[in-house]
């Protein structure tokens, strides 16, 4: 069975009161999601403020980035160890943020997983295409290339620790939404392009969730579709209410 993953990408915002509030409240309600995983990933600098916050509740703590060289001079950067360092579990990798605000290459999310899954973090690579690109009929070639580029020489066994993300980027922080269907096709061949790469196995273990405008609302269909493992989720992650009703929706959503 794929547990389902709910995270939250707090992305550039809270600062130290809120970020610690909003970490208690989540805690405090983790009970109510027993089906599901939780994480939140803060800004950087709030990491060791949420896990002393999170304390003993059932939720991970992630970062929402670094960088794939583990120390030297390197100004302005953090390295996995230091992330593990501060109690982090996982680390978004690929954001199309990232991607497309700063420039990041499938080469550059590709030296990234490498180096988290040397660190000993579960990296959550996330691949996505832009609306042009949609229109234009190419989904399933960009989101192949980015799968293959962000993923390149990542053995089967390592695959264990990776979850993917797939984010429409037409549909992030917009209140767009990918319908069921479109986000079932694209999750199915994500999962038929893991079989090919690697086997069955590596299939059916790897979870992929779905990013883009997820909200409480919206949360029962895409969470109940047969390969959608959970939610990358952006401006609902930063209610604590809204975080806990879409966990309650994948716990509710639970498949084998």
């Amino acid at each position: 069975m794929r547990t389902p993953l709910i995270a939250g990408n707090w992305k550039m915002n809270t600062d130290s009161p809120s970020a610690q509030g909003l970490a208690a409240g989540i805690a405090t309600r983790a009970v109510e999601s027993a089906g599901a995983e939780l994480l939140v990933c803060p800004p950087s600098v709030y990491l060791a403020l949420v896990r002393d916050a999170i304390g003993n509740a059932r939720v991970g703590l992630g970062a929402q980035n670094m960088y794939h060289e583990a120390n030297g001079a390197y100004t302005g950067e953090i390295s996995g160890n230091m992330l593990r360092d501060v109690g982090a579990s996982y680390v978004i990798l690929g954001h199309s943020e990232r991607r497309h605000i700063l420039d990041e290459s499938d080469e550059d999310v590709n030296k990234k997983t490498v180096a988290a899954i040397a660190a000993g973090l579960k990296p959550i690579v996330c691949v996505g295409e832009l609306l042009e690109e949609r229109e234009a009929g190419r989904t399933a070639e960009v989101i192949r290339t980015q799968f293959e580029g962000s993923l390149a020489g990542i053995t089967a066994e390592a695959m264990a620790s990776v979850v993917l993300a797939y984010e429409p980027v037409w549909a992030i922080g917009t209140g767009k939404v990918a319908t069921p269907a479109q986000a079932e096709e694209v999750h199915a061949d994500l999962r038929k392009q893991l079989a090919e790469r690697y086997n069955d196995a590596v299939a059916e273990q790897v979870r992929i969730l779905y990013g883009g405008s997820v909200k409480p609302d919206n949360a029962g269909d895409l969470l109940a579709l047969p390969n959608v493992d959970g939610a990358l989720i952006g401006g609902a992650s930063l209610k604590a209410d809204d975080f806990i009703a879409i966990a309650v929706a994948a716990s509710a959503a639970c498949k084998v």
